[in-house]
Formats: structure tokens, sequence, C-alpha cells
């Protein structure tokens, strides 16, 4: 190598070649401590995601335990509490039976009717409301009895369909799903104004599609509200890892759709 004062000396290459060499190592030195640096910076980034995602599927939890222990604190007000008032109160209208003119006796006796009624849709309702009874029966047994209370009660014309081979579901991802169902049936009775109501849960080989809908009044989804059952719903399903949406339009009725992976449970 020639420069105009000549060929380089031998000092004067290895000084370039040192140069060179240092410049080469902290260029993968900065390289490395880059990479590092990104590494350690996503490490970081995806353990507080997790963290988080670990605080609010704990909060989740226990907003469901609570919810799940105040309907069973409900369920047994109801059956303990108000059957046996409705129950005793029966009772009263069989001895007063005997204590009144026959003329009466019509009245009393479809008063006593409707207190025989409201005693069984009292104990019905318990049962739906409690997860053990809920557990007991089954995912589909305690929606078949929702499903025919709203019949029997005349709100509407409800009708479920089952699809494929069943598959068992494991006690918690039941009383999940069954919930997340209630919820929107009450919401159809409250406020969706609705003459019929169709429920399909359709076991599929590697998930559970439900698609429950009615031809009520349907509302504007694109409006905010402040439903606390719409929150529930959502965060129910997060706990299942199941894909889930509303869908409405006005004078269109209303459509939930749950799609639930077996690996789930």
């Amino acid at each position: 190598m020639l420069t105009e004062k000549g060929p380089l000396l031998p000092q004067e290459k290895l000084l370039i070649v040192y140069f060179i060499a240092v410049l080469l190592f902290f260029t993968i030195f900065s390289i490395v401590f880059v990479v590092a640096f990104q590494r350690r910076k996503n490490k970081f980034l995806k353990e507080r995601y997790e963290a988080e995602q670990r605080y609010q599927r704990e909060l989740s939890d226990s907003q469901i335990e609570i919810q799940e222990q105040t309907l069973k604190n409900i369920a047994w007000e109801l059956h303990d509490n108000v059957g046996q008032l409705l129950s005793v109160a029966n009772i009263q209208l069989n001895v007063l039976m005997n204590a009144i003119p026959k003329s009466f006796h019509d009245q009393v006796s479809e008063t006593k009717s409707i207190v025989q009624e409201t005693v069984q849709e009292i104990r019905t309702l318990s049962k739906v409301l409690n997860n053990d009874v809920v557990l007991k029966n089954g995912l589909l047994k305690s929606l078949q009895m929702e499903l025919d209370r709203f019949n029997r009660l005349d709100y509407l014309k409800a009708t479920l369909k089952i699809s494929g081979d069943i598959v068992p579901l494991n006690n918690a991802s039941e009383i999940i799903v069954f919930r997340i169902l209630q919820e929107f049936l009450s919401n159809v009775i409250k406020h969706a104004k609705a003459s019929k109501l169709f429920v399909h849960l359709d076991y599929q080989e590697k998930a559970l599609e439900i698609v429950a809908e009615d031809d009520g009044v349907g509302f504007d989804v694109s409006q905010k509200t402040n439903s606390s059952g719409m929150e529930t719903m959502h965060s129910r399903a997060e706990l299942l890892n199941a894909k889930f949406s509303i869908v409405s339009e006005i004078g269109k009725g209303t459509r939930l759709f749950i799609k639930y992976p077996y690996k789930s449970t």
C-alpha cells in the first residue's frame, strides 16, 4: 500500500489493523448491547402485560365469585323464606275455605292456584340461580328449565336446538356459559318485547358454537350504555377465552354468538 509519502511502515499498518479491530469490536459490542437491551425491554413488557392479564383475570374471577355467591344467597332466600311463606299462605287459604260461604269458594280456589303456581315458579327460579343445582343438572338441562319457565309464564315462545355429539364441559365452564346465556335471556325478557326466542348449541369438532336470538325491538349497538349485564357477559366470555359478540338493529331483534374452544376446558 502506497501513500504520497511512500509505503506504509509496519507500525502504521499495525496501527490501522488495531484501529479497525477496535472499531469492529465497538460495533459488535453496540449491536450486542442493543439486542440485549431490546430483549430485556421486550421481556419486561411481556412480564408486565402478563401481570396485568393475571390481575384482570383475578379481578374478574373475584367479581364472578361474588356474583355467584350473591345468586346462591338469593336462591336460598327465595326457596327457604319466600317459598315457605307462600306455602303457609296456601295452608291458611285451605283453612279459610272451610270457614267461608260456598259462594266464595271459586275465588279462594283461584287464589290458591295462583299461590301454588307462584311457589312452583319460585322453586324453579331458585334452582337456576343456585350454581350447585346448575352443576348437578348440567348446562343443557338448566338451560331447558329456564326456557320452559319462559314458555310456562307465556312471556314468549322459546325453543332450544342441540346439534352434534354433546361434549361434556368442566364444571366452571358450564356455569360460566350458562350465566352468559341467562344474562342474555334476562335482557330479552326485560327489554326486547320479543315473541320468539331461539337458542342453538352446536357441538362441533373443536368448539361449541352458541347462537341465541330474538325477534324483538333490537337496539343500536353503536350507542354506549351503562349496562353492567353487557360487561358481565364480556368478562365471563374472556374467562373462557371464547369469542363473543352481540349483533342487533332497531326493529330487527338481537343475536348473541359464542364460540367456546374445548381446549379451554
